[in-house]
């Protein structure tokens, strides 16, 4: 069983504050091999929201993530956090959780020891950090796991574990690269409905890529666009739909005319020659 998510009864999200948590301002991102795989990105994160990056593959949206999160720097441009502490460097005190494709959990680990990991490489000992591991892993509905090992997991209990790994540092942004591409349909769709649940919540800004225009507009305030490379903001779609969002939803005439809009611009971004 893959375990269900621990967490408040679900109510209406909080709508996103107009003020922005992370702006892209004029992002370009250029190889060393010179394939320029960013050019010109502006956006504004706002605090709160889920903001979904969709585009064709390779459009540059993983490398647009992993730069918000500071994996990487862009050739020219800026990522600002304009609600964000410094600390003594003058470097933003980001609060950053990080979801990414594969689980890429330790084998030779338990469920707890994966989920402590972020813990752990901080020097917090076992007996102050025992208690937000074991706050993760409930969020994730995997408490009679904690001490199984990645092999006698599934992969929708793998990405519960990743999941609970980027929960465990309590960050205030949550960064999701594809986490549920490689996933079973029902899987995909029970744990978009726990993703939801938690969010609501815990009251992150999720920033979230996928190719999905149907788990893009199932999950999102806002839908970001993304044109084929080199990647850039081609249009922004506003999902005004209420939470909590359930099956009804995901069957209604009302989703499927944002499915269908989304599909449209997604069309738009491809290359020439090209369909989705």
């Amino acid at each position: 069983m893959e375990g269900a998510v621990i967490a408040e009864p679900a109510k209406a999200a909080i709508a996103p504050s107009t003020r922005p948590l992370i702006r892209v301002k004029a992002i370009a991102k250029t190889y060393q091999n010179g394939t320029l795989a960013l050019s010109d990105v502006d956006l504004a994160v706002r605090d709160g929201e889920f903001l979904s990056l969709l585009g064709p593959s390779g459009c540059g949206k993983s490398t647009l993530l992993r730069m918000i999160a500071g994996l990487g720097a862009p050739t020219s441009g800026i990522i600002d956090w304009p609600q964000a502490n410094y600390d003594v460097r003058g470097e933003p005190d980001r609060h950053l959780g990080f979801v990414f494709q594969e689980p890429t959990l330790m084998p030779w680990a338990t469920v707890f020891d994966n989920v402590a990991m972020p813990l752990t490489l901080t020097g917090m000992r076992r007996s102050e950090l025992t208690g937000r591991v074991d706050e993760a892993i409930a969020m994730v509905g995997l408490e009679k796991f904690a001490k199984h090992y990645p092999r006698e997991l599934s992969g929708g209990m793998k990405m519960r574990v990743s999941i609970a790994r980027a929960l465990v540092v309590r960050p205030r942004v949550l960064l999701m690269d594809e986490p549920f591409a490689a996933l079973d349909e029902i899987t995909r769709f029970k744990l978009n409905n726990d993703l939801l649940t938690l969010w609501q919540t815990q009251r992150w800004t999720v920033i979230f890529v996928t190719h999905s225009v149907y788990e893009s507009v199932y999950l999102s305030n806002r839908i970001a666009v993304m044109s084929a490379r080199p990647g850039r903001i081609l249009t922004e779609l506003k999902i005004d739909a209420p939470y909590p969002r359930t099956e009804a939803f995901r069957t209604s005439t009302v989703y499927n005319e944002f499915c269908r809009v989304t599909s449209a611009e997604l069309k738009r971004a491809m290359p020439a020659g090209e369909d989705h």
